[in-house]
């Protein structure tokens, strides 16, 4: 049996459905989250082990890494599935605002790939990262997670490129889903069908698309895949069905 998949973050919109997807599939796990009251549950229900941390204290992310490697097979995978969104003009964004963000999409996803390299190596591992439609695209208000999420997609290009060819690393672009994460922008009726209308397919994006495209690519079907950024964002990134 192949060694298992490590989901940071998997108490998250994206991460509990990946978990979810992954646990159908019959594929070993071990999760790591913030909170034991949501974590706990989600191990028992798909029966995988699990580690409580906060990416943001390296010292505790480092030891969950250490606890997830599979006995003897190495990790298959590993998906950071932690992010944030922070949306404001640039006049009003702040300084700590740049270097949370920061820590908790890039620095995190490096930690987490630091201590779990040799695992993925020696399992012949996939990573998964998660970046956003508006580091290609260029959205008003958003500078301070194009920021985070271009710093990801940097991330995730050397770390290809270095870990080639033990391990492939990818990154997932979605465009806005309907994860808690995201509550702010999508409970206004009104604002979320104005999003939904910008996108070739006219809707927002659900937690399981993304998983799905994230599943993929930590399958052998990916396997001559490598360096890239897979937008899963109904069109967003690159068409425009309206003048």
């Amino acid at each position: 049996m192949a060694g298992p998949v490590l989901i940071i973050g998997a108490t998250g919109g994206i991460g509990r459905a990946l978990t979810r997807r992954l646990a159908a599939a019959k594929q070993p796990m071990f999760l790591v989250a913030r909170h034991r009251d949501t974590l706990e549950p989600l191990a028992q229900e798909v029966g995988a082990g699990f580690a409580v941390a906060d990416v943001l204290d390296e010292q505790a992310l480092r030891g969950a890494v250490a606890e997830s490697a599979g006995a003897g097979e190495g990790l298959s995978g590993l998906a950071y599935c932690v992010g944030s969104i922070v949306v404001k003009p640039f006049k009003a964004a702040k300084t700590d605002e740049y270097i949370e963000a920061f820590r908790l999409n890039a620095l995190g996803a490096a930690t987490a790939v630091h201590a779990a390299r040799d695992s993925l190596s020696k399992g012949h591992g996939s990573v998964v990262l998660f970046s956003t439609v508006a580091v290609q695209q260029g959205f008003s208000n958003h500078t301070v997670i194009s920021t985070a999420k271009g710093a990801v997609e940097g991330l995730m290009r050397a770390l290809a490129a270095e870990l080639a060819p033990a391990v492939r690393v990818n990154a997932v672009a979605p465009s806005l889903t309907a994860t808690p994460l995201a509550a702010p922008l999508t409970r206004n009726e009104q604002m979320a069908k104005a999003i939904a209308g910008m996108h070739a397919i006219p809707r927002l994006g659900e937690p399981d698309d993304i998983a799905a495209a994230a599943a993929f690519l930590l399958s052998p079907d990916s396997g001559w895949i490598t360096g890239q950024v897979l937008g899963v964002d109904g069109g967003r990134s690159t068409l425009r069905t309206k003048g």
